[in-house]
């Protein structure tokens, strides 16, 4: 016994101290760089994989979404790592054009300066490494299991940023769990009400936008006869006699598509403001008289209240995590545009996106602009805005004001350099057609906001523009905004046009 116990303990010792020292001696940089950037490689073919097919496993989908999550955080120690100062020399490159350049856009056009070498930023890469190298020497199983699942239909186009921008990010997991739900057959011996899925979330989460992509799934589509959506709980009896009217018709019209998809209804329901329990009472109990068997409800809403009317557990939407949205933004920002080959570019690119504060809109606006224009000090003159933004608003409000955007309050913006009058947001709203947006201005928003043409509205101040989202539903997001007290300086420099725009 004796001679066991110190055999195992002196086993046990040796693994300590090789696990010690394995920990202590840190590869060098350039090792840990390789290392990683093929990690990134395999994970990001197994994911790429794994979204072009119709994964329906509840225990792969999360794998995947774990794979997804170490390969976004992997890249953003990547590019924290890559997209600093290289050398000595390129400073003495950049003096020159820095020359030309005002103070405060080239501070902005400089990158901060600490060693590439530092302990923090080598502590990240490996921390990244050993967590993408575990997930992916764990998928061998999963990429089997990914081959027996069909293909979807959809040809994926050849440029990344283009599919990000005219898809839904980052909710692969939610979307097939929204369709598990809907797929999902309620046993013939159950009861017949319908069943209710609560989707929860912040404002500008995506839950209209995650329930438009399920609906437009051709599973689902397949699956029901009629969706049916309804824009807030705040309707009155001639809705629900219309409503009542519309499921009558249908069951009495029942054709060959009919037949085959059971007359089953979706009824979608967007609780814009509070949530009304009469009326949702007097909408299920509507529901359970007159819709077929088998039918089901999605209920989407920023308040939590919504969660005691399901019969499911509820889903609930975040913004994506600091990584992921680092992912979203450089790969829309840069389009078909290599990263590496503007180190510069890419760390500025880092600061605007944390600015932003995980905004899918400002996300969009900002990286179309900025696409069009690869030069360093232009991309300097939007750091440097955008710090006067976060700088300003939180002054005066507290916050970020991105974030308070989303969440429909006002938003204070400053002008390029204080040279003109500041810009305030005041509410922000959404229709799903431009044509019902009275009297907009359609712009960039960053020309709104002085980086191009100067706009000045004359109309007491106040005046809209709208923006509209490239992905279904398409919504027309429409912002109301004031010019705040303009300065005399900037006014002689503009053409008066009467009841118009003054464009320099």
């Amino acid at each position: 016994m004796e001679i066991l116990l110190s055999s195992v303990l002196g086993e046990v010792m040796a693994r300590s101290i090789n696990f010690i020292i394995s920990k202590g001696s840190t590869p060098p940089a350039p090792a840990l760089e390789g290392s990683l950037q093929r990690a990134l490689l395999r994970a990001q073919v197994i994911v790429d994989e794994a979204t072009g097919r119709h994964v329906t496993n509840q225990a792969m989908l999360l794998q995947l979404d774990m794979l997804r999550d170490a390969m976004h955080k992997g890249i953003y120690a990547l590019d924290s790592f890559r997209y600093q100062p290289h050398a000595a020399e390129d400073d003495d490159r950049d003096q020159a054009a820095r020359r030309s350049v005002p103070l405060f856009i080239a501070s902005c056009a400089k990158i901060p300066r600490f060693s590439r070498g530092s302990t923090r930023i080598l502590a990240q890469l490996r921390e990244a490494l050993d967590l993408l190298s575990s997930m992916v020497a764990d998928a061998d199983v999963l990429v089997l299991l990914l081959m027996s699942y069909p293909r979807r239909r959809y040809r994926q186009p050849y440029s990344m940023h283009l599919m990000l921008y005219n898809c839904m990010f980052g909710r692969q997991m939610e979307t097939e769990h929204v369709i598990s739900f809907l797929l999902h057959a309620q046993p013939s011996h159950g009861a017949e009400e319908p069943e209710v899925l609560p989707i929860v979330g912040p404002g500008m989460v995506g839950k209209t936008t995650l329930v438009t992509h399920v609906c437009k799934d051709e599973r689902v589509r397949d699956r029901f006869s009629e969706i049916v959506l309804l824009n807030d709980l705040d309707f009155t009896d001639a809705d629900l006699a219309a409503f009542r009217r519309r499921c009558s018709v249908r069951n009495g019209n029942r054709g060959s598509s009919w037949n085959r998809k059971d007359g089953k209804f979706l009824v979608v329901v967007e609780v814009a403001g509070d949530f009304n329990e009469d009326a949702w009472s007097r909408l299920y109990s509507a529901s359970k008289r007159w819709v077929p068997r088998g039918s089901k409800i999605i209920v989407t809403s920023r308040s939590d209240k919504i969660t005691k009317v399901g019969t499911v557990r509820p889903l609930t939407l975040e913004f994506l995590p600091r990584e992921a949205y680092w992912y979203f933004f450089r790969t829309l920002a840069f389009g078909s545009a290599d990263p590496g080959a503007h180190p510069r570019l890419a760390n500025m690119a880092m600061e605007v996106a944390g600015n932003m504060n995980g905004a899918f809109i400002s996300a969009h606006i900002t990286a179309r602009f900025l696409r069009g224009n690869l030069d360093a000090r232009f991309w300097g003159k939007v750091l440097a805005l955008y710090r006067e933004f976060v700088d300003k608003h939180g002054s005066r409000f507290g916050g970020n004001p991105f974030a308070t955007l989303n969440q429909g309050g006002p938003a204070l913006f400053g002008r390029m350099g204080g040279a003109f009058a500041d810009l305030m947001i005041h509410h922000h709203n959404e229709c799903s057609s431009p044509v019902e947006v009275p009297d907009v201005i359609t712009v960039q928003w960053l020309d709104l906001l002085m980086l191009g043409s100067e706009v000045v509205i004359r109309a007491q101040g106040k005046f809209q523009f709208v923006w509209t989202s490239p992905i279904p539903p398409y919504y027309s997001h429409i912002y109301t905004c004031e010019i705040l007290g303009s300065k005399p300086a900037a006014a002689k420099r503009k053409r008066s046009v009467e009841n118009g725009v003054a464009l320099s």
